[in-house]
């Protein structure tokens, strides 16, 4: 290998050094020769590994085809690495009790959590099945359209399985929900397809009609569309303004 330091750039660059696209190279460069490679460098340099003390690679990724980029901290900045890394493990274990396998405690955890996300979508949907069945018979007749408004607070994923399965027990189906979730409101509208077709009812429009109720806006498919606002108070007069709607 042959090393020539403080050259000039532009000389470096005339005797055909490779200089990578995007980098910064100062008045003097280092050149090094390694085999057929000639290439410069204009970044920080040492005459020994040992000046370095630690060296710890924080990042490694692609800048251009077939090349790679590779960040790292040397000496005193990779010490302060290590103890606030140092740190950061006293005070997980700390949360943790303290426990003596770290890793298998935090594996432990995600088991109990994924558990009971399991046990909560199930409890979810057993609520969900017992509103269908109570829901069923406040249907009211308005039009030839069977409407349903309901003011149910839960998520948005079981609120719409519960308008679906509601429009495949009922034909000819207006269902609009208003709920409040982290004091944002939310409407749910889902229209029979049929309905779509005959009566030229389309949820998208009608959902961002009713947003204005809640200052806020939305939109969706013909047959299942929904709205988000700030202003839940805003939800039973946006329920009261989609009876009048078919109504009309």
């Amino acid at each position: 290998m042959e090393e020539r330091r403080n050259i000039p750039m532009q000389l470096a660059a005339k005797e055909g050094a490779m200089m990578l696209f995007g980098e910064k190279y100062g008045d003097t460069v280092r050149s090094i020769r390694f085999g057929k490679s000639h290439e410069l460098c204009g970044g920080t340099h040492v005459k020994s590994t040992g000046e370095l003390w630690f060296f710890k690679i924080i990042s490694e990724s692609a800048i251009a085809a077939g090349i790679r980029r590779i960040e790292a901290i040397t000496s005193d900045f990779a010490k302060e690495y290590f103890v606030s890394q140092d740190e950061e493990l006293k005070h997980i274990k700390g949360a943790l009790k303290n426990p003596v396998n770290i890793l298998q405690s935090v594996q432990n955890l995600q088991d109990e959590t994924h558990s009971l996300k399991k046990e909560l979508e199930r409890l979810l949907h057993d609520k969900a099945q017992w509103l269908k069945k109570e829901l069923l018979g406040q249907v009211s007749t308005i039009n030839g359209i069977q409407f349903l408004s309901t003011a149910i607070d839960m998520d948005a994923a079981t609120i719409k399985n519960l308008a679906f399965e509601l429009g495949d027990a009922i034909e000819d189906l207006f269902y609009i929900n208003g709920s409040v979730d982290e004091d944002k409101a939310l409407l749910t509208l889902y229209i029979s397809k049929n309905i779509v077709k005959n009566k030229q009812l389309r949820a998208g429009t009608i959902v961002k009609e009713l947003g204005k109720f809640i200052e806020g806006g939305g939109g969706g498919q013909d047959f299942f569309a929904t709205a988000g606002g700030k202003r839940p108070e805003g939800i039973k007069d946006a329920l009261k303004a989609a009876k009048e709607l078919i109504m009309r």
